[in-house]
């Protein structure tokens, strides 16, 4: 019996050293983008990700808690406007930020979290006329704590955020038909963008 303990703690000792040896030689970094085809112009895109109001309508994480309590600060929309929240386990909490934005190009980001672990990224939109759409690149890059380096052995950031941008990027297709359907009905142009 005392021997199978000793056994037992042995092979644990010894996965526990190989998940921290493991963790040491992942990248430090971290970098995910996907990109998609947006079936409506620049003009009606940008101001859906240029003002965090709008977000609602299209971002993935307001579904892991409808009831986030949300704050907004600074102008509407453009650089200085930012978005607090704080939400259950699956929303988490903290901040992010518009750093620089350029209409019908891009929006550039910081991401501050606090909740379910802290970070701090950088995320940016791009967007260039593709067709009669928007090709649209979402991206965020930043420091990947010893945590999410350990948990890369089952599950990859990639992965984890990049399904995140996928539903997000469809929902914000899905948001941008709507509106250009809508300008087109009332005959009007798309809003200049801040």
């Amino acid at each position: 019996m005392l021997r199978s303990l000793i056994m037992v703690g042995i092979v644990v000792v010894v996965l526990v050293v190989a998940v921290v040896v493991f963790a040491a030689t992942r990248p430090k970094e971290f970098r995910v983008e996907r990109t998609a085809q947006i079936n409506a112009s620049t003009d009606v895109v940008f101001p859906l990700i240029n003002d965090f109001h709008q977000w609602e309508r299209w971002s993935p994480y307001y579904k892991r808690d409808p009831k986030m309590q949300k704050t907004y600060d600074g102008p509407a929309a453009g650089a200085g406007a930012s978005f607090s929240w704080s939400g259950n386990a699956m929303a988490g909490a903290g901040r992010t930020t518009i750093l620089d934005s350029k209409a019908g190009e891009f929006v550039s980001m910081k991401l501050e979290m606090s909740k379910p672990f802290a970070c701090n990224n950088h995320v940016t939109f791009t967007l260039a006329p593709s067709g009669e759409g928007t090709k649209v690149s979402w991206m965020m890059e930043g420091k990947t704590a010893f945590f999410a380096r350990a948990l890369s052995i089952v599950m990859s950031m990639d992965k984890m955020i990049g399904a995140d941008f996928e539903d997000g990027l469809a929902n914000l297709d899905a948001a941008a038909q709507a509106d250009a359907k809508r300008l087109k009905q009332a005959g009007l142009a798309a809003p200049a963008s801040a």
